[in-house]
């Protein structure tokens, strides 16, 4: 990974990496410290965004309930882009932007999609995450950002705490869309159902 800490004088920029657990040694949501607790939290969040979805078939996932474009199945797509590319940004470390991060298009539920293909392919982006947060020496490393539409013209610079945290909000912040889509699709309240704080999904 060419995530790097900042330098101190004398120093390397580069810190020396702690080796990752062994395959199978320690399941990544049980790993001690701040990583596990990132692991933790994001678990919950996505356990959360889930229940939206539940019992639900392609047609549904696929239909506007408010003035929003939003759909269920298009806020699932999204949320699994999005961390997929974050988690590209943070692993390669050079301020790439990773293919189709800026694409509106990820915000649409397509018509050769299903709803049990999203839902899997968000768990094997969960899976991904886990495996990276799992490897990294700890969460001071900074990456350079990719250069955005709506960002500044210099390089900036984010810590692995930092894009780990921004994941958190955005799963969050769409887990609230999408409960509120579910209720005014069928009343069903998925609040009542979400995964009470502090306990592990």
């Amino acid at each position: 990974m060419n995530a790097h800490a900042p330098a101190s004088p004398g120093t390397s920029n580069t810190p020396s990496a702690a080796p990752s657990p062994a395959p199978g040694a320690v399941p990544p949501r049980d790993l001690p410290g701040e990583r596990g607790e990132f692991l933790r939290s994001m678990a919950e969040q996505r356990a959360n965004l889930l229940i939206t979805v539940r019992g639900l078939d392609n047609e549904r996932a696929a239909r506007r309930t408010t003035v929003s474009e939003l759909t269920l199945g298009g806020l699932l797509r999204h949320v699994a882009q999005g961390e997929r590319a974050w988690i590209r940004i943070l692993a390669d470390g050079e301020g790439r932007a990773p293919e189709g991060m800026f694409d509106m298009d990820q915000y649409r539920m397509r018509e050769e999609d299903t709803l049990a293909a999203l839902v899997a392919d968000y768990e094997a982006a969960a899976r991904v995450t886990e495996e990276t947060v799992a490897g990294l020496p700890g969460l001071d490393v900074t990456v350079p950002l990719p250069h955005s539409p709506w960002g500044p013209p210099e390089t900036v610079h984010w810590s692995a705490r930092r894009i780990l945290l921004h994941i958190v909000r955005e799963t969050a912040q769409h887990a609230g869309h999408a409960d509120m889509i579910r209720e005014a699709l069928d009343g069903a309240s998925t609040t009542a159902r979400m995964v009470p704080p502090g306990s592990v999904a």
